[in-house]
């Protein structure tokens, strides 16, 4: 790849990133896909929430490709991954094209569903919620701190700090 070539960064490494990765480099576009430590593929544990922490390993992943003389043109991010690269853009302001293809604009929706209607009870009983899989097996585990975390996390207060030059 050449240093000057466009590179853009996929989050989440689903089936519909791979097929979107694919196209834009028949197009001639550098991508690189990557899943966050403890999702997909990667190693580690997943955590719930966790969007700040998950910003700034985006962060580092930009330096290395800033160290190796690429340059980071866009970044593009679902679900999850999409809330991330808003943070991004609103925390670090170094990146002229967001992509949020189907991040939440209130992490507070949809918890009940995940969690339970009496997931706050628990969690402050229990300190943690298991969330299980369809066989009864644990999937993740959801901390009290990480809850809290996800429900301090302010989209739209985020989204009025992303650079108006940022597309």
């Amino acid at each position: 790849m050449e240093s000057s070539s466009l590179r853009l960064i996929l989050l989440q490494d689903y089936n519909t990133m791979t097929n979107l990765a694919a196209a834009l480099e028949t197009e001639g576009i550098s991508v690189f896909r990557f899943d966050f430590a403890g999702n997909g593929e990667s190693e580690g544990s997943f955590q719930y929430g966790n969007y700040y922490r998950e910003a700034d390993d985006l962060h580092a992943v930009i330096q290395h490709f800033s160290g190796e003389s690429r340059v980071v043109s866009a970044i593009l991010g679902h679900s999850k991954g999409g809330n991330v690269v808003l943070l991004y853009a609103s925390k670090y302001q170094d990146i002229r094209i967001v992509v949020n293809v189907s991040g939440r604009y209130d992490l507070k929706r949809g918890i009940a569903e995940r969690l339970g209607e009496d997931f706050m009870e628990i969690i402050k009983k229990d300190g943690h919620i298991d969330v299980k899989n369809k066989t009864g097996g644990v999937e993740y585990r959801v901390t009290e701190e990480a809850l809290m975390d996800s429900l301090r996390t302010d989209m739209h207060e985020a989204c009025l700090k992303i650079d108006k030059e940022c597309r």
